[in-house]
C-alpha cells in the first residue's frame, strides 16, 4: 500500500535571490551631527596618537619657535630701545613659521607611511577627514604657543599675557590652520612639498599676520577695545569665510584619486 503525498509548490524557493554582483556597494557616510562628529573626533584621535608615539611634530615646533625666540632677542638686544614695538612682529612672524613645520607633516605624514589612500577610502566625509585634520594641527600649535609665549615674556621682559592679545592670537592661530590644513592637502602629492607649502601659505596669511601684529600693537600701547575692534572684526571675517570655502573645496582635491 503506497501512500501519496501532495505538497504544494513554495513559490518562495522558486524566486533566486538577487544577484550581488549587480547592486552597488554604497558606504554610508551619514548618520547625523552626532555621528559626523564622533568621526572627526576619530580623525584627530589618529594623528594625537600618531604624534605620541613618534613625536616628530610637536618637538620639532617648540624647539624651532623657543630658538626663533631666543634669535630675534639676540638679534633686538643691541639695536632697540624699547622691547614693545618689535614684540609684535616676533611674536606672529614665530608662529606664522613654527606652523608650516606642523602643517607639513600633516597629510605628508600620511604620504610617507602610505596611509593616505586608505583614509580617502574610510566610509567618512571627506570634509571629516579635514576637520580632524585641523582639530590636531590647531592642538599642535596651540600647545607650541603655551610655550612660546612664556619664552618671549622672559627674553623680551614685556608682558603678552594680555587679555586680547590672547584673544587675537586664538582667531589668528584658528585662521592659520584653517587655510593651512587646505592647503597642506593640496600639496601632499607633490615632491617638494616642504618648499610649495609655505609658498603657497604665507601670502594669503598677510591679513592674519597684518591684523594680529595691530591688535598687539595697540593692546601693549594700553589702547582699548574701541581702538581694536576693526582689526578684530578682520580675523573673525577671515576665519569664517576659509572655514566655508575649504569646507567647500576640500573634496575637490582628492577628486582625481
Amino acid at each position: 500500500m503506497s501512500v501519496l503525498l501532495q505538497t504544494e509548490p513554495n513559490n518562495n524557493a522558486l524566486v533566486a535571490p538577487p544577484s550581488l554582483e549587480n547592486q552597488p556597494v554604497q558606504m554610508h557616510t551619514g548618520g547625523g551631527v552626532g555621528a559626523y562628529l564622533r568621526k572627526v573626533g576619530a580623525i584627530a584621535d589618529k594623528d594625537l596618537r600618531a604624534e605620541i608615539r613618534a613625536k616628530e611634530v610637536f618637538s620639532t615646533m617648540t624647539v624651532f619657535s623657543v630658538l626663533a625666540v631666543v634669535i630675534f632677542g639676540m638679534a633686538f638686544d643691541l639695536r632697540v630701545a624699547f622691547p614693545t614695538s618689535v614684540v609684535p612682529g616676533v611674536l606672529w612672524a614665530v608662529m606664522l613659521f613654527t606652523g608650516v613645520l606642523g602643517l607639513n607633516r600633516s597629510f605628508g605624514a600620511e604620504v610617507d607611511r602610505g596611509s593616505l589612500a586608505a583614509l580617502l577610502l574610510a566610509p567618512v566625509d571627506r570634509s571629516a577627514i579635514y576637520f580632524g585634520k585641523l582639530l590636531a594641527n590647531l592642538f599642535f600649535l596651540l600647545a607650541t604657543q603655551c610655550i612660546t609665549l612664556p619664552a618671549i615674556l622672559v627674553i623680551f621682559n614685556v608682558n603678552i599675557f594680555q587679555t586680547w592679545i590672547l584673544v587675537s592670537l586664538l582667531l589668528g592661530t584658528v585662521g592659520y590652520v584653517t587655510v593651512g590644513t587646505l592647503f597642506a592637502a593640496l600639496s601632499a602629492s607633490v615632491r617638494a612639498r616642504e618648499s610649495m607649502l609655505p609658498i603657497l601659505l604665507l601670502p594669503v596669511m598677510l591679513p592674519v599676520f597684518m591684523a594680529g601684529t595691530k591688535i598687539t600693537g595697540l593692546v601693549l600701547d594700553g589702547k582699548g577695545l574701541n581702538d581694536i575692534q576693526r582689526w578684530l572684526g578682520i580675523l573673525i571675517a577671515y576665519d569664517l569665510i576659509f572655514l566655508v570655502v575649504a569646507f567647500l573645496v576640500f573634496d575637490l582635491i582628492w577628486e582625481e584619486l
